[in-house]
């Protein structure tokens, strides 16, 4: 927290006790008009399993990987309106547009009983409740990691639950460079997973494996079955900002990319990203040929050094915070650590001392932006229910990514071994 912020009028708390509203109905012909276009734009093959009669309040789960999963939402429900679970930094400076498309606004990866409360206040006004579990766009057109936390929530709402997946919206604007690939023939395919009753029936467990089954995923795979070609020259620029790691010389952090090209500024080495979204090296051989398994190599090498006890990362900063929709506040430099024990931010600025801790074990994944709003570069964004804290580490010798595995990898580790001790 800030030492001297509550005294300032600009950290009025965004006011997550009242209660979500209905979309406006004189709003659906604007949002049907802005994303409806997009979607046959994009010639996006809609597909219904065990939907028929299927009618508000239920649950939607979708992944997430462009902007373009809000498009095909909209029209798989139409002509249904919904409410969405997002993050208070959907609609900066716009709380009334946020709350009146429907937003129930949260803030990432935070265990928050009011919106437990704003759920039930959706349903009971028998709208549709959309739910982005991932919490994220995809780094590499995988999917994340989900929260426990799903199913049991899932069976405590005691409605219909379906799933919204989506192919193709990660290779038409990845994450690591949004620019628009202008793919067509995208897919997605609405789903029926439960009825109130088949809820009734079964454990959090089986909910949640039943779900994660459902968000398996793989762009670049699928890419590649469709036989899609990317032919923009820019397809590889930015990927660097995911395979931060080279697995010709294990150096990390030296990835760079340009046009078509992903090399290393260390040991020399390309790679060209095809047109079918697959790597070849220029010279000599091609490590990871499909982009989801360097990065699970990362993964991989992060996982190791978190199972050694000897994972660690430290860097000054500049922090600004979120307390509301209303802007961006810039609060000051400090020190960011993060290791075996969780994230600890430190520092001062105009208004005060300020400071976050979060433990490894309270957390499950973070969220992470790369080349924020196009100002001040790649940051990680730690939330507590009260402040959304946007961190941005300075210089060249770090990988936002890797912080993301990271976080990861030690909630992972420590609840592996609660369980095992609880077992014993």
């Amino acid at each position: 927290m800030l030492d001297n912020k509550e005294t300032d009028s600009s950290f009025k708390r965004f006011d997550m006790k009242k209660p979500p509203c209905k979309q406006s109905p004189l709003l659906l012909p604007l949002i049907w008009a802005l994303t409806l276009p997009a979607v046959k734009k994009h010639k996006t093959q809609l597909t219904k399993t065990g939907c028929e009669g299927l009618e508000p309040p239920y649950i939607l789960l979708c992944n997430h990987n462009a902007f373009l999963d809000f498009k095909v939402c909209t029209r798989a429900i139409f002509p249904h309106r919904a409410n969405y679970i997002i993050a208070i930094d959907g609609f900066i400076g716009r709380e009334w547009l946020l709350r009146h498309v429907g937003g129930v606004c949260k803030r990432k990866f935070t265990n928050d009983i009011q919106l437990i409360r704003n759920i039930r206040k959706v349903l009971q006004n028998k709208s549709i409740l959309v739910i982005y579990p991932e919490a994220r766009y995809s780094l590499c057109g995988t999917d994340a990691v989900l929260p426990d936390s799903l199913g049991t929530l899932c069976r405590r709402m005691k409605v219909p639950v379906a799933t919204l997946i989506c192919h193709g919206h990660h290779i038409d604007s990845p994450y690591w460079n949004l620019k628009q690939r202008n793919v067509k023939h995208t897919e997605a395919e609405m789903k029926l997973l439960f009825t109130p009753a088949q809820l009734e029936s079964a454990t959090d467990e089986e909910v949640n494996a039943a779900i994660r089954k459902e968000f398996e995923y793989d762009e670049f795979a699928w890419q590649k079955q469709k036989g899609i070609k990317v032919c923009a020259p820019f397809r590889a620029e930015g990927l660097h900002k995911v395979l931060y790691q080279c697995p010709a010389c294990g150096k990390e952090y030296r990835m760079a990319s340009r046009g078509d090209t992903l090399f290393c500024k260390e040991c020399g080495k390309e790679w060209e990203m095809t047109e079918l979204g697959e790597l070849r090296a220029k010279s000599g051989a091609t490590e990871f040929s499909h982009i989801p398994d360097w990065y699970e190599w990362e993964r991989a090498n992060v996982r190791r050094e978190v199972r050694g006890g000897t994972y660690s990362f430290e860097c000054e900063c500049h922090v600004r915070s979120l307390p509301n929709a209303r802007k961006f506040i810039y609060i000051g430099e400090g020190t960011l650590k993060h290791d075996m024990t969780g994230f600890h931010l430190k520092g001062n600025g105009e208004y005060g001392g300020f400071s976050m801790d979060i433990p490894a074990a309270a957390l499950y994944s973070c969220h992470i932006e790369y080349e924020y709003l196009g100002k001040y570069g790649d940051c990680v964004d730690l939330n507590t229910l009260n402040d959304t804290y946007y961190i941005y580490p300075h210089g060249d010798d770090f990988a936002v990514t890797k912080l993301a595995l990271a976080t990861e990898e030690l909630y992972s580790r420590i609840w592996e071994e609660r369980k095992a001790q609880a077992k014993k």
